[in-house]
């Protein structure tokens, strides 16, 4: 597919089906307007149609850091804050964003250098593997600019990633987490050198694309329901039905 129309990301395509989407806004610390908003929505509902790409790594351009929250000057305008449906339809496109971030079948590997704040947090809260350098940090900023603490998804995905008990102190304060207590916590998967991110993040995608298309798009599929599933049972139905779809694809390739 051709993602070159997008003005605030820009989009690599690079050997073996993986693809690099870099938030490029460096001279506001890659802060989500309007529009990036509406193109990452963009990018990843066609991602889910892009049999091409096998995985995505996400990443912030410039030296400041990953990306520094959502830009509220340019989504909640005064004009917009006033009015109930605009707000609401923005709330929309904030969560829309999210969910089709896990919906692409693609793991999405989270690069992050500097400030990672408010809807940069919650980016990396819905990839699938995060890999960090040592000035990485981390907030839940929506309380900080006066908004209630759990927005675009971090009420879902913090505690599941590192317990109940330590989300609610980094929702309910707005503190930063470090890249230490990231790595501690189990939030993320490397903690390298600034000059090593990329080459991480690299191998991690290969390994993944090396994969069978198929058993990637199957086992995230399976990770997403599980998550929420109500038994043990449940879980163990929906992997069996993964497997069994893989074997007679496996059976299939091996008479073609």
């Amino acid at each position: 597919m051709d993602y070159s129309q997008y003005q605030t990301l820009k989009v690599e395509q690079k050997e073996q089906g993986i693809v690099v989407v870099s938030l490029n806004r460096p001279a506001k610390l890659n802060a989500m307007n309007m529009q990036m908003l509406e193109e990452l929505i963009d990018i990843w509902y066609r991602m889910r149609r892009d049999l091409d790409t096998r995985v995505v790594i996400l990443r912030g351009e410039g030296e400041k850091g990953f990306c520094g929250g959502m830009e509220v000057g340019d989504i909640l305008k005064p004009e917009y804050i006033a009015d109930v449906p605009t707000i609401y339809d923005i709330q929309l496109l904030l969560g829309e964003a999210e969910i089709n971030m896990r919906r692409m079948p693609q793991p999405v590997i989270c690069v992050v250098h500097g400030a990672a704040a408010g809807a940069g947090f919650s980016f990396a809260l819905a990839s699938d593997i995060r890999v960090i350098s040592p000035d990485a940090r981390f907030s839940a900023a929506f309380l900080n600019v006066g908004i209630a603490g759990a927005d675009m998804g971090s009420s879902y995905f913090l505690p599941r990633l590192i317990g109940a008990g330590r989300a609610y102190e980094f929702l309910l304060t707005g503190r930063w987490m470090n890249a230490e207590e990231a790595m501690n916590l189990g939030f993320a998967s490397r903690c390298v050198e600034r000059d090593k991110l990329m080459d991480t993040a690299m191998e991690f995608a290969l390994d993944i694309a090396k994969r069978d298309p198929i058993a990637i798009r199957l086992t995230k599929e399976a990770v997403n329901q599980n998550l929420d599933c109500g038994s043990l049972e449940n879980a163990i139905i929906m992997e069996n039905r993964n497997q069994n779809m893989m074997i007679s694809h496996l059976v299939k390739k091996m008479k073609g």
